[in-house]
Order: structure tokens, then sequence, then C-alpha cells
């Protein structure tokens, strides 16, 4: 580990530290439905949309309605999106002249970019076309993103409201969110991505003599405006396939520092308008301390396996630390630090490919995603997660004091606690359940690409990285088959909405209590108890429910590098 390493992931999140209030004073305008100084020039389309929908953005919806009107929308976003990658051979925008993609394949993509995951099976540039990419998979980006935030709203209503029916307008929220926040920093970061070298473009291929005198067929698209949200919006899924190690996706250190902030920045920013929505700023602090004391300590972990290389290589003359699968444009210490960014935010995007990472260091990116993704996590998703957590925290300590909990004025009952128990044990149950499948059917060990410990690594992470609607992958899987694109198109599918469906269970019956003020038994949910409290309970939760399939896989890995064996 550097000096530079280390000034590098500080000044990061000195960086974020400095944005979140900004970012969540403008979160916290959209939650509340208040103009904006965009509301001048979109207003008119905001009301034109609802016109054109028949939509009432004053309406309020109970939790039923709006998580039915949500999945509905989901679902037809989905259809779309098969539709439009079955029929990609006829249809334009495809300079390339790519054909449809098989069933299997498309349902996995139109799950995957549906539900935030955007796990990629197929290679990116050789499969879609321009149209495919815009109309298919960037547009779900935008509202796979808005509808995160949006659940997101729902549940700080939940907390905020007193005695209320309704938990907000799911079309009012990802209108919103849409056009006031995503599409706007996107502009801007699109047009930075073109001054820094990454394409725009509807042309197809450009051909190019080498230094050498070949000739190479480049291959070019609407990268830039990809390349946008999926980072703003925690999609990740890449235009490239090399994802953001690709130099056109990811050309310089500047680009790729903005890219992590990106990832980060609207995360952060959720934090403080919870605070600000419960009336109470110090609330979204605490939860924001407890992430990145996750996060930092992730970081460091992954950081120094990283920076410490190999020890059977050294044996063999190869000093330094780990390079495989690096860009030496970004280095160690960019690269770690990426890759913990995006696992603990539901991204995906990778600048480097996590399969040939140490066996420790490749763990913290599959622990960051089976924790739920809740440090920091996905735009929407991390918030609505980490708040599940703390709901078990403060039951918890509930019964330690003999008191019925509460948490930012509402008590915390058995309903209350069982849709989160519920909620949480989504993933642990499909992510184990679905890798013990694949580690004994004939379809499933078809796909690692090595064997033993690092085998069983690549089947966990892609099933984590599926149920957790994270996308990224060890990279050695071989998952563009019927059985993963089914068996992991289906974990996306659940791992997305069977969480969701009891949050958004949890925000009606909060929003219909009654206001508690806080007492002297009150359990204080602002310092450092609350603060260790939440970090021991996901680290409970989420980390030892994985301990022994972490043991069979990554830490087995390691204990066998010691002893010279590598797989």
């Amino acid at each position: 580990m550097t000096i530079a390493g280390w000034a590098l992931i500080l000044s990061f999140v000195g960086v974020l530290l400095a944005l979140t209030k900004p970012v969540g004073l403008w979160l916290f305008a959209l939650y509340e439905g208040r103009r904006t100084p965009l509301h001048h020039v979109l207003g008119p389309v905001e009301n034109g949309f609802y016109r054109l929908a028949g939509i009432d953005p004053a309406a309020q919806q109970g939790w039923r309605r709006y998580a039915v009107h949500m999945l509905l929308f989901n679902t037809a976003l989905l259809a779309l999106t098969y539709v439009v990658l079955r029929l990609q051979g006829v249809l334009p925008g495809n300079p390339q002249g790519l054909a449809g993609l098989s069933p299997d394949l498309a349902f996995n993509t139109a799950v995957s970019f549906t539900t935030n995951t955007n796990w990629q099976s197929y290679g990116g540039e050789g499969t879609m076309s321009n149209l495919s990419q815009m109309l298919g998979l960037t547009i779900q980006n935008f509202l796979s993103a808005a509808t995160g935030i949006a659940l997101a709203f729902a549940l700080f209503r939940g907390f905020a409201r007193r005695e209320a029916a309704a938990v907000g307008n799911f079309w009012a929220d990802v209108t919103r969110i849409t056009l006031y926040l995503l599409l706007p920093l996107c502009v801007v970061l699109t047009l930075f991505y073109i001054a820094g070298g990454v394409p725009q473009t509807l042309g197809g291929v450009v051909d190019v003599t080498t230094l050498e005198g070949a000739r190479k067929t480049i291959l070019l698209g609407p990268v830039a405006s990809q390349e946008a949200i999926k980072m703003l919006g925690t999609n990740g899924g890449g235009f490239f396939n090399a994802n953001s190690a690709h130099p056109f996706e990811n050309p310089t250190a500047l680009t790729n520092f903005i890219q992590m902030l990106s990832i980060f920045v609207i995360g952060f920013g959720l934090t403080w308008t919870f605070g600000r929505a419960v009336g109470n700023t110090r609330q979204g602090w605490a939860i924001l301390a407890a992430m990145v004391i996750l996060f930092l300590a992730g970081v460091s972990v992954a950081y120094a396996q990283e920076a410490a290389g190999n020890p059977v290589l050294h044996q063999l003359g190869v000093a330094g630390g780990n390079m495989e699968g690096k860009e030496a444009r970004f280095g160690i210490a960019a690269s770690a630090l990426f890759s913990v960014i995006t696992t603990a935010a539901s991204c995906g995007a990778v600048n480097a490919m996590h399969d040939s990472f140490t066996a420790l260091g490749g763990m913290i990116p599959m622990l960051n995603i089976q924790l739920g993704e809740v440090v920091i996590g996905g735009v929407g998703a991390g918030i609505y997660g980490f708040l599940l957590f703390a709901i078990l925290a403060v039951f918890v300590a509930g019964l330690m004091v003999g008191r019925t909990p509460e948490y930012v004025g509402k008590k915390i009952e058995a309903r209350e606690v069982k849709l989160a128990v519920l909620a949480i044990a989504v993933l642990p149950l499909i992510i184990l359940g679905f890798t013990a499948l694949s580690s004994m059917l004939a379809p499933g060990l078809a796909g690692p690409l090595n064997k033993g410990p690092h085998g069983f690594s690549e089947i966990l992470y892609a099933f984590s990285s599926a149920v957790g609607n994270n996308g990224s992958a060890f990279a050695g899987l071989t998952a563009n088959t019927p059985y993963y694109n089914a068996l992991l198109g289906i974990a996306m599918w659940l791992g997305r909405f069977f969480v969701i469906v009891p949050m958004l269970a949890i925000a009606g019956s909060l929003a219909a209590k009654k206001h508690v003020p806080e007492s002297a038994g009150s359990f204080p949910t602002t310092g450092g108890l609350w603060v260790g409290m939440l970090i021991g309970i996901i680290l409970i939760l989420g980390g030892l429910t994985f301990l022994p399939s972490l043991a069979l896989g990554p830490i087995a890995d390691h204990l066998a590098m010691i002893r010279g064996q590598l797989f």
C-alpha cells in the first residue's frame, strides 16, 4: 500500500461528504414535490406527460396501490425490452447487422436491466445493436434507477407521516426523479465523458491502420450517454464487454474518479434526505457513518490484499502487488477502490476483473453484495435496505431495555419486524439455494472455468450478484447457457421484488401510526452506540449467514494459496 493510494481513497470519501448535503437538499425537494429551478424548463414536459397518461400527480396511493403500479410498470418494461432484443435483427439502428438474441439470453437481459442488476451474459459490442443499447437498455437504466429512489421516498414517508393512509404517488415520484435528477445530471456527465474521449455516435464501426500497418475495425456507438446513467443509476451494464476497463468507456484517471463518485453520490445524498424527512438530520448522518465505516473496512482489506500480491508468484521471483486482471492506467489502489465501490453499491461496473483478485481481495466485493448491498447501496435500494436492518437493530435494543422499540418516532412492532426479517431472508435463501443447486447439477458445474474452491466462488459470486441486483461477475463463469440464463434471471427478479413488496408493506404500516415523542426511556439512534449496533447487526445477520459458504470458497482458496497451491 502507498500514501498515494490512501490519498486517493480518503479524497474520494472527502468529496462525497462535501456533496452529501447539497445532493440531499435536491433530493428532498423532489421527495416533497416542491419546485426546483429546472421546473421553468422541464415543468411543461412533466405536466404534458401527466395529461398524456391521464395521471393526477396529487392523488396519493396506499402501499398496495403503489406496489401494484410499480410491479405493472416494471413488468411492462420487461416485456418491451424482451421484444426489442428478440427482434433486434429486423429493427433499424443495427449497423453491424447483428441477429436477435436467443429466447433465454433475451429473457436474462430483459430481467437484468429491469431489476437494475445489469448482469451481462453477453459481450456488449458484439451482441447489441445501437437501437438495443438505447431503447432496450439505456431507458431501463433510467427507469429502474428512478424506481429505486421512488421506493426509498415511499419508505421515508412511512416514517415521516402520521396516521396517514398513503405513501405517495408512484408515477409522480418516478417522473420527477427522472426529469429533475437523473436526466440533467446525465447530460452534464455525458458532455464530460465526450470531452474526456468517450465516443458518442450512431455509427457502428470505423476502420483504422495501426502503427504496425495492420487494418483493424473498431466498434463504436452511443457510449458516453450510456456510461453516464450506467454509473449514476448504479446500473453497471457496459457498452463494451470489458466494461469500465475499456479505454472507450473509461479513458483516464479523471474519468475513473468521476465514475466512482457517480456511483455513490445519490446514495450519500439519500441518507441526508432521510434525516431531513423525519425531522432530524442527525439520523441520516448516523446511517451514513455506519455505511462509511463498513465501506472503509472493506477497502482496507481489499487494498491490502491486492497490494500484498500472490506469495506463490513471489517465490517464483515475480515481486510486487497483484496486477493480474487490472488496467495499468489505474493500478492497484484505484482498482481495489473501484471494486469495493461497485459492490457496496448495486452497480456492477468493473475496471478490473474480480476473478483475478487474490482470494481475500475478491471475497470483499462478494461479501459487500451478501450483506444486502446496504453499504451505500444502489440508488434508493441501499437506503431502504439499510433501514430494514435499522428496524431489526432497534427491535434488539428494545428487547435489551424491556421496552417496545421505537425508531424516529414510530413504534416498531411485530408486523414491521416480521416483514423486515422476510425481506432480509430472501437474499441468503435464494443465493445459497441456487448456489447449492448449481454445485450439484451438471449444467451448473459446466459453467466455472476453475475447479476447487475458486470454481465454487465463481458460482457463489454469480448468484450473489444476481439476487443482490449487482451485476458484476467473477468473469470465469460461462453464464450464457440456457441453464444459467434462466436461473440467474429468476434470481434477479426474486431478489428485487421479494424485497420491495415487504418493504412497501412496512412503509404503509408505519405511515398509519401515530408519532411517539422521544422520552427518557427511548433508545438514542444518533450516537456512536447506535452506529456500532447497526454495524453489528449487519455483520451478524448478513455476514455470518454466508460464513460457511465463504469458507468453502475464497477462504479455502486463500489457505491453499498460502500452502503454494493455485486453482
